[in-house]
């Protein structure tokens, strides 16, 4: 079980890394006019949105093995906020995932600014994460 633990942590750690980073990309689209410039963040954006994808199957089966397998969080209050937060962080995944798509086909329509704030997102949602499951306050 310890394994599975060290994983699903290194995973999802690696996951959120680039959850941090893809909207930060985003904000440089968004305010960048030189064509060369705009191809390279795209390229970017779009191994590193591969790369999330990919991580995030890792993180998401042993963070399920754990608490199907080994049962921990089971029927706990934690547990069920946890995995609402969870559901949040994949829904923000496939937004990011759209918004690259948009960037792709020339229609982004937000600005520098709303990205910024777009790009705090999953700093609060590993906020409430980890503090569900060290504090484990209901």
């Amino acid at each position: 079980m310890l394994w599975i633990k060290a994983l699903h942590i290194v995973f999802v750690a690696s996951w959120f890394a680039g959850l941090f980073y893809l909207p930060r990309i985003f904000v440089n689209l968004a305010m960048e006019t030189d064509p060369a410039a705009c191809a390279r963040l795209l390229l970017m954006g779009r191994k590193l949105f591969r790369f999330m994808t990919i991580i995030a199957v890792p993180a998401l089966a042993c963070g399920l093995w754990l608490y199907l397998g080994v049962g921990i969080g089971r029927g706990q209050g934690w547990m069920h906020a946890k995995l609402g937060v969870v559901v949040l962080v994949i829904g923000y995944h496939f937004v990011c995932g759209q918004l690259l798509k948009r960037f792709e086909r020339g229609e982004n329509v937000r600005s520098h600014r709303w990205y910024r704030f777009f790009n705090e997102l999953p700093v609060l949602a590993l906020l409430a994460a980890v503090i569900l499951v060290v504090v484990k306050p209901f």
